[in-house]
C-alpha cells in the first residue's frame, strides 16, 4: 500500500512538473510576439458563393509597416499586449495605436460577437479551458471585437496556437461593404526564428435569425519580421507618454466586462465612433470623463 501511494504521489508530482513546464513554453511563445516588427498585411479572397452574377469580390490588398508590440501586463495567467503602428517617413513619423490582444489562462468567462455590435457572455465549464489560453482581441478605443480559447501547441520545433471563432467585419471591410455582417475567423499564431506569422482563413457570413450563409473565404497571411528596437523608438517613447490614460480606458472597460452580461454598442453617438472620441482625449482626461464616453455608446 505504502508503494502505490508513492507510485501516486511520484505520479502526481510528474505531471505537475511537465503542466508548468508546458505552461512556461506557453508564456515564452506569447511573450516572443513582443518587440518591433517590419509587417506585410496580406489578404485575398479565395472562393465566392454569392447567387448574384454581378457579385464582385474584395481586391486583393498587400500593405505594411512598422509595429511595436508592448507588454503592458505580465503575470503568470495573464500578459497583455499592445500594437502600436509607426506611420510616415522617419523625418514625420507618427504612431497610431492598433489592437490589443490579452491573453489569459484556463479563462472561463467570453464575451462572443453575436453580429450588429452586440457580444453574449458566455462562461464555459472549468474543464472545457483546462491547459487553454483565452486570446482577447480589442479593436484600437479598447472596446471588444473577438476572444477564443486554445491550446498552445509546442512539436515539431514549431510553437502555434489556432483557434475558430466569430468576429466583426475588419476595418478594411467594413468602411467598404456592407453585403455580409460577420466574419467567421481561424487564427493561427505562429512564432518562427524571425518573429511570428499570423494567418487567417476567414468565412464571410450573412447572418439572420434563421441561418448563416457563407458569401465568401478569404486567406490572410501578416507576417511579423522582427527588426532593431531603435526603429520603433518613437512607439515606445508614445507609450511612456499616454500609457496612464489607455490604463484608465481599459480599467473602466474591466468593470464593464465584469459584470457578466451582454454586451451591444452603438455604432455612433452624435455623429461620431467611439474610437473619435476616445482617440481625441488627452494626458489630463479623468476616469469620470472615460466612464461617461463608454457609458454614451452602450446599449
Amino acid at each position: 500500500m505504502k508503494k502505490l501511494t508513492l507510485f501516486l504521489l511520484l505520479g502526481a508530482f510528474s505531471l505537475s512538473i511537465l503542466a508548468q513546464s508546458k505552461k512556461q513554453k506557453d508564456l515564452e511563445a506569447i511573450k516572443n510576439m513582443c518587440g518591433c516588427y517590419e509587417v506585410s498585411f496580406n489578404f485575398a479572397e479565395t472562393f465566392n458563393y454569392s447567387e448574384d452574377s454581378t457579385y464582385k469580390g474584395s481586391e486583393v490588398k498587400h500593405s505594411g509597416a512598422i509595429e511595436w508590440v508592448q507588454l503592458v501586463e505580465d503575470s503568470d495567467n495573464k500578459l497583455v499586449l499592445q500594437h502600436l503602428l509607426v506611420v510616415g517617413s522617419p523625418e514625420s513619423q507618427k504612431v497610431i495605436k492598433h489592437w490589443r490582444q490579452d491573453w489569459l489562462y484556463e479563462n472561463p468567462d467570453l464575451y462572443m460577437y453575436q453580429a450588429s455590435n452586440k457580444w453574449k457572455y458566455v462562461k464555459k465549464a472549468d474543464d472545457e479551458v483546462k491547459g487553454q489560453w483565452t486570446q482577447k482581441v480589442y479593436q484600437v478605443d479598447d472596446s471588444p471585437r473577438y476572444e477564443g480559447s486554445a491550446t498552445w501547441v509546442h512539436v515539431d520545433g514549431k510553437s502555434y496556437w489556432e483557434n475558430t471563432t466569430d468576429a466583426p467585419l475588419p476595418r478594411r471591410e467594413y468602411t467598404k461593404r456592407d453585403d455580409y455582417n460577420l466574419t467567421v475567423r481561424t487564427n493561427r499564431h505562429q512564432i518562427t526564428e524571425t518573429g511570428w506569422i499570423h494567418e487567417q482563413d476567414n468565412d464571410k457570413v450573412i447572418r439572420t435569425d434563421e441561418k448563416d450563409f457563407v458569401l465568401a473565404q478569404e486567406k490572410g497571411y501578416n507576417f511579423y519580421t522582427r527588426v532593431d528596437d531603435e526603429k520603433c523608438k518613437k512607439a515606445k517613447d508614445w507609450w511612456k507618454n499616454n500609457q496612464n490614460t489607455w490604463k484608465l480606458i481599459r480599467s473602466n472597460w474591466d468593470e464593464i466586462f465584469a459584470m457578466k452580461q451582454d454586451v451591444e454598442l452603438k455604432n455612433k453617438v452624435e455623429g461620431k465612433r467611439l474610437f473619435e472620441y476616445i482617440f481625441a482625449l488627452d494626458k489630463s482626461a479623468t476616469n469620470e470623463d472615460i466612464k461617461n464616453i463608454l457609458e454614451s455608446f452602450i446599449n
